[in-house]
Parts: C-alpha cells; sequence; structure tokens
C-alpha cells in the first residue's frame, strides 16, 4: 500500500470512527435529558396535594402521582416480594390487595421488613383487615424485568418480583397494572423509608462523556498514522 493510499485509509477510518462515536455520544446525552425530564415530573409530583385514585387510559401519565386509595384490604392475599435489600440488610416488600370501592383492586406495597435466619427466613406478618384510606405514590412496575429459572408458582405467598399481571392471574383478583407505594404510617412497624427513584441519569451521563471522549481520541489517533511516513 502507498504512502498515500494507506493516508487515505487512517483517514476514512478516524471519519467514520468519529461520526459513530459522536452519534452514540449523542443518543445518550438525549437519553440523559428524558431521564431529567423524568426526575423534574417526578419533584413536582412530590410536591403536589394527594388526589383520589383516578381511572385512567394510561398510566404512564400518572407515574410518581401522590394518591388516596379507599377500600377493604384483601388480607387473605398478602404476599411478600423477595431480595429487597435496604441498608445492606435483605428483606421483603410486604404487599396487600386492597378492594376499592369502585370494584377495582389493587396492590399495595405497605413497606419493608427483615429477612429471618435460617428456617425462620420467611417473616410472618399480620394482615390487615377492614376499611382503610391509603396515602402513596403510584408506581408503574416494569413490564420486563430478570427472573432466574423459569417462572414457577410461588412458594409460601413469596414471590420473586413484583407483577401484577401474574399475581391477578394466580389470585383471581382484577388488579390495576400499578402499585401503590405507601406513605400514610398505619402502625404496623413496617419500614416505609421510600429512596427517591433511581433513573439512571448520572449512567447515561457517563456513558456520554465516554463515547465523546472515544470521538477525541479518534481525532488525535487519525492525525498522528496520516502524518506516518510507514
Amino acid at each position: 500500500m502507498s504512502p498515500r493510499t494507506a493516508n487515505l485509509v487512517a483517514s476514512a477510518a478516524a471519519v467514520a470512527a468519529i461520526a459513530l462515536f459522536v452519534v452514540a455520544g449523542n443518543w445518550q446525552r438525549g437519553r440523559m435529558n428524558a431521564k431529567e425530564a423524568d426526575r423534574a415530573a417526578v419533584d413536582a409530583a412530590a410536591a403536589q396535594a394527594p388526589v383520589p385514585l383516578p381511572d385512567p387510559d394510561d398510566w404512564a401519565a400518572w407515574r410518581w402521582r401522590r394518591v388516596v386509595a379507599t377500600g377493604t384490604w384483601r388480607g387473605a392475599a398478602q404476599l411478600l416480594v423477595d431480595n429487597r435489600i435496604v441498608d445492606g440488610r435483605a428483606g421483603f416488600a410486604v404487599v396487600t390487595p386492597l378492594a376499592l370501592d369502585d370494584g377495582r383492586d389493587v396492590l399495595v406495597d405497605r413497606g419493608w421488613t427483615p429477612a429471618g435466619a435460617g428456617e425462620s427466613r420467611v417473616p410472618r406478618v399480620a394482615a390487615p383487615s377492614g376499611r382503610a384510606s391509603v396515602v402513596g405514590r403510584v408506581v408503574v412496575p416494569p413490564a420486563r424485568y430478570v427472573e432466574l429459572g423459569a417462572p414457577a408458582a410461588p412458594a409460601g405467598g413469596v414471590w420473586q418480583n413484583l407483577d401484577p399481571a401474574r399475581i391477578a392471574a394466580a389470585t383471581g383478583l382484577k388488579l390495576l397494572p400499578i402499585v401503590i407505594e405507601q406513605h400514610s404510617d398505619t402502625g404496623d412497624g413496617l419500614l416505609r423509608d421510600w429512596p427517591r427513584p433511581d433513573l439512571g441519569i448520572e449512567k447515561h451521563e457517563s456513558y456520554a462523556l465516554q463515547w465523546y471522549s472515544f470521538a477525541a481520541l479518534a481525532v488525535v489517533m487519525g492525525f498522528a498514522f496520516s502524518f506516518r511516513k510507514n
């Protein structure tokens, strides 16, 4: 290959690499901006007063909104969600369906309880009964999640993931596709120190900087190779 041809190849490779890295960086920056908009929506929702639980066509528009749900506890259908870590401690989310006055059912994440040791690892948590008005935040569970092995029926009311559709199929309840993260205290001893939603803004920012750094490196390498004689 002649030096002229080699320089042209190096320049073309550098231009292609720079374009690819800049496009990838811009995509990550766009994702970061979208997540920043989501964070602004979370903060705005937290500042609003709770409203009665609506019946919208699109629950995504109600993510993180504070609501009030009134109904009767379905304590017999209470379940635990495993592998919930709080301050480095393993535990369970305690989830109880609430039968709303309008005939709908909704899952209420009542809070966290630590796991026991040995055979008593799964705690016994008293299920609520009677009527209640729950103040909380609307959470839309992800449609996709990681689960080891094939989906299996829960053992002893313990689930690996909080999936309203699968729970509805197992219990026969007509559950809404959301979960209410309970904020009101009912004196049940459960921990309700809910963390701020992690939207992954810092992750996308880091990825964008990495791609732009690769683009800058491609510029430097392109110039370096274009001036090499061999």
